[in-house]
């Protein structure tokens, strides 16, 4: 398995928080990776930013595997309708 050396991310917006101060809002659209011939960039998406990206993007360390994990929304269990009568 090929070893995540960067994420890749843009700035796409901005909003304010409950506080009103203004933050920038980041999307992550890609990573750069280790690979047996050197690093190589995989983008899984374009950003789509109003007035266009300025196609910069920010490299930043990869996240912990497992705080990100744990930190993942886990979907609801789904009901089984084996045992419905009809």
């Amino acid at each position: 398995m090929a070893k995540t050396l960067y994420e890749v991310t843009v700035i796409t917006g901005e909003y304010k928080n409950k506080d009103g101060d203004t933050k920038k809002r980041y999307q992550r659209i890609g990573s750069v990776i280790e690979t047996k011939l050197g690093p190589m960039l995989k983008l899984d998406s374009t950003p789509i930013v109003e007035n266009g990206w300025s196609g910069w993007a920010y490299l930043n360390e990869p996240k912990d595997e497992q705080n990100n994990q744990s930190q993942r929304v886990r979907p609801a269990q789904r009901e089984s309708f084996d045992d419905v009568p009809f």
